[in-house]
């Protein structure tokens, strides 16, 4: 029985089947419904016919409701498995065809043929079984179970397969069984992965690894790395370690595509695809800094991986070995005592294995309290999200389950006494990264010396305390504040910044940020102007606005006229869609919106850092590191094409000592990640030019942009890819959030970071932003800033670019240009809006 296949199964019953209920109706007496006069005998035949052929009809639409209809039957398969008690392992297990494991394996399918027999509901739709390994402890089976469903019944018969424990009980307590049946208990069962059975493969491959002490094997998609894997395949790789092992699974490339109902790599702790045993589901291109270690909790694992007819990539390759259980990794909990010290979960910072349980005992001197402070925490299952009942994995404290993501050093427990226990548990199912948590001793009375607690006991410096940031991360720093005369008091009782006020965001909670801003009133829109019409006049075919506005992102998309704020496309129509370029719908007639869209986009998965600020490798592959020879970074540049790149203006003037505006002078890093590498990823390039904008103003900072072409082209990577330019019409509303990056000091006056830095910002109202900088923005300038509170975020390096994510791709909202300090809270960042400049580019460059 070949479990891949899959589709509908028909099985109509006989003629001598069909349901009896279905009768005709008796005949009527003609002699009642005659009339007197009647058409004749041509009349009555047609009569006769037409009824015979309605009730031949009625007849045929009662039997195919009643009965071909309802018995359209699903092929529906099941995994699971099944722990053996009066069975030893033997080696001959291993191997499918040996006498062993054929006659172990009749047994197991006789006896759960057996089981489903306890079930009416199983027992009517059972087809048969197959064993697909064995492994040890004390044996145990691992099978598929197929069934005929009658289309809808799905959900019983899933619901009555869960419930096999039971059944398992009931057909062990049977008085009559064989001397020799099987003593089985731990079954597991769920219905298989639909995706396992597609009927569009037509490719099956098997392998399996049986890993020794002190040797690294290893499994890879067939054709790595010289080709792609090949469509419509199914493969799985079966791991076995010895006893008292546990399976390391290492993968060191993965880069699939990023759909993952399209091509997926599945991990099981299992040697069978049971869903309660998944252990991961991967898809996308990871980075190779992104750590992806497996243990299993016994020694097996399964492995699949499934693509379809499209867009194949290279695939896949990881390390498979084994180690001894109770060795580092696959152990955790103790006893820790002392002042202060560190523990984490099995296995950090790479994944932990299921169904681990285990149990740390913390002691800190007499008269002191405990205090846990998690710096990272990864605890999500597909699902859960930030669960509050945290019914999978969890950490437990002071008797409250943790789980979900927390932000870095914002999970905090405190005891009442010098002793604290923390207990770790993952389930059989997802696994992730886990935590790593540092503990000290502290002072019951004064937890946080000459700073404030925070309610998640954390402790921050006092001058944070209602400051409109959430540095807590649980809002406590800013409740029951006192607002002074530069904040907005919200009437919920927040203090917000000024500058938050009239941005077109909630930021109080409670829209008093929003109130008296000028606008429109009900039944009225705003136009982009700020004039103010009505409702129905948006999307009529007039231009009310004045400007245009409110014919904008209309469903007429074509044959409008072209105005300032409509997009031009390159046979100069235009149409009204706000930002159509590389959205992945042709919107105009030529198709010219969807033209020149490879950029803008990391080619690795997006990695999930939780309040960290430090970029991943190739996270931000447009950003460029401007050395000035001999003396290192300066700053920072956007890539925008193979020979291209935008910065500031201010970043090029001559200062007296250093001939800052010729390209001799400055050496271009692309792929960088920190400042101290010298090899691969990075490429360096010597500048061939330098265009300053010639309208720069280095007294106001207005035209604050400059190009700089390199000696010769880059080549595309990983870790080199351009941002996208956007159209001059590109919206980038207020409000939205968007991101700098770069090597600046992450607090004033402070060194420049060694690691790429990463910020979210928000785009800030220019009105209110002018208003906060004294009159000192000109229109092509934007204003943004910190959104994300309770983080020292770096407003990034000069001529750095402000990243603007639409769709799947990023465009070069900004340029960094100046502001009031670095992350001085309070004070927005300044950035050159780049749109303003697009023709002066596309002049330069023909970008």
């Amino acid at each position: 029985m070949d479990y891949m296949d899959s589709g509908l199964r028909y099985t109509p019953k006989s003629d001598k089947d069909w349901d009896t209920s279905v009768q005709f109706l008796p005949a009527s007496d003609n002699k009642k419904l005659e009339k007197k006069k009647g058409p004749g005998k041509v009349g009555a035949v047609i009569g006769v016919i037409i009824f015979a052929l309605v009730v031949a009809l009625m007849t045929g639409l009662l039997v195919w409701h009643f009965h071909f209809r309802k018995d359209v039957r699903l092929k529906r398969m099941y995994s699971g498995s099944m722990k053996i008690t009066n069975q030893v392992f033997e080696d001959a297990y291993e191997n499918s065809n040996s006498s062993e494991f054929k006659t172990l394996a009749k047994q197991v399918t006789s006896q759960l043929k057996s089981i489903y027999s306890k079930s009416p509901q199983l027992a009517k739709y059972y087809v048969g079984s197959t064993v697909q390994a064995f492994s040890e402890g004390s044996v145990i089976a691992y099978y598929l179970s197929e069934f005929s469903v009658p289309n809808g019944q799905e959900a019983s018969v899933d619901h009555a397969v869960s419930t096999m424990q039971t059944l398992v009980e009931k057909e062990q307590r049977t008085l009559f069984r064989p001397g020799n049946s099987l003593l089985v208990q731990d079954v597991v069962a769920a219905v298989l992965d639909y995706r396992l059975t597609s009927n569009t493969f037509n490719r099956f491959f098997s392998f399996s690894e049986h890993t020794r002490s002190n040797h690294l094997g290893q499994i890879q998609s067939p054709g790595f790395p010289d080709r792609p894997y090949s469509p419509n395949t199914f493969l799985q790789w079966r791991l076995r370690a010895d006893p008292n092992h546990v399976i390391k699974l290492n993968f060191d490339t993965m880069n699939l595509e990023e759909n993952c109902k399209n091509d997926f790599v599945k991990i099981y702790d299992s040697l069978v695809a049971i869903e309660s045993h998944v252990m991961e589901e991967m898809c996308g291109y990871y980075s190779p800094s992104e750590p992806l270690t497996f243990l299993s909790s016994g020694n097996v694992m399964l492995v699949t991986m499934a693509s379809n007819g499209d867009k194949n990539y290279p695939g896949f390759r990881a390390q498979v070995s084994q180690i001894p259980r109770g060795s580092k990794g696959t152990t955790c909990g103790g006893q820790l005592t002392g002042e202060k010290g560190t523990f984490s979960s099995p296995n950090y910072p790479d994944y932990y294995p299921p169904r681990t349980s285990c149990q740390w005992s913390i002691q800190v001197p007499v008269g002191k309290a405990v205090k846990v402070t998690f710096k990272k925490f990864l605890m999500t299952e597909p699902g859960q999200g930030n669960s509050k009942d945290c019914r999978k994995d969890y950490v437990e404290v002071n008797g409250k389950k943790l789980c979900g993501d927390k932000p870095d050093g914002t999970v905090t427990e405190t005891s009442n006494t010098n002793t604290m226990i923390v207990v770790f548990n993952s389930d059989a199912s997802y696994v992730d990264r886990g935590f790593n948590a540092t503990y000290e001793a502290i002072d019951v009375l004064d937890p946080c010396p000459k700073m404030f607690q925070c309610r998640n006991q954390q402790c921050i410096t006092t001058d944070l305390r209602c400051d409109g940031w959430n540095d807590c991360g649980d809002m406590s720093d800013e409740l029951n504040c006192k607002c002074n005369a530069k904040d907005i008091t919200c009437k919920n009782g927040l203090c917000k910044p000024m500058f938050w006020r009239c941005d077109g965001v909630d930021d109080c909670g409670d829209r008093t940020d929003e109130l008296n801003c000028g606008g429109c009133k009900s039944g009225q829109i705003a136009c982009k102007n700020n004039k103010c019409v009505s409702e129905k006049n948006r999307c009529d075919g007039r231009d009310d606005c004045g400007d245009g506005s409110d014919e904008l992102d209309c469903a007429r998309n074509t044959g409008i006229s072209c105005t300032d704020l409509t997009y031009r496309c390159k046979n100069n129509k235009c149409i009204s869609k706000v930002n159509p370029e590389c959205d992945g719908t042709e919107d105009c007639e030529d198709g010219s919106d969807e033209e020149n869209c490879d950029c803008g986009r990391s080619m690795f998965k997006t990695s999930r850092i939780v309040g960290g600020q430090d970029a991943e490798p190739g996270e931000w592959p447009w950003q460029v590191s401007l050395h000035v020879k001999g003396h290192g970074h300066v700053c920072g540049a956007s890539l925008i094409n193979e020979r291209w790149l935008v910065t500031a203006a201010h970043c090029v003037q001559d200062d007296g000592k250093t001939r800052f505006n010729e390209a001799r002078t400055w050496v271009a890093n692309l792929g960088m990640h920190s400042q101290q590498q010298t090899g691969s990823p990075v490429v360096k390039r010597n500048l061939k030019r330098i265009i300053p904008h010639p309208n720069y103003n280095d007294f106001t900072f207005d035209n604050d942009i400059a190009l700089m072409e390199l000696d010769s082209p880059v080549t595309y990577s990983d870790y080199i890819r351009p941002i996208c330019l956007p159209s001059p019409q590109h919206n980038f509303p207020v409000g939205q959030s968007v991101w700098i990056t770069g090597w600046g000091a992450k607090r004033e006056g402070g060194f420049a970071a060694n690691v790429l830095q990463k910020a979210q910002v928000r785009i800030i109202n220019s009105t209110v932003c002018n208003n906060l900088m004294g009159g000192q923005i000109t229109s092509r300038m934007t204003c943004a800033g910190v959104l994300i509170g309770g983080v020292d975020a770096c407003q990034g390096d000069s001529g750095g670019p402000l990243s603007s994510p639409s769709g799947s791709h990023m465009f070069l909202a900004g340029v960094v240009s100046w502001g009031d300090g670095c992350a001085r809270r309070n004070k927005p960042g300044i950035y050159t809006t780049v749109t303003k400049f697009r023709g002066w580019i596309k002049e330069k460059t023909g970008v």
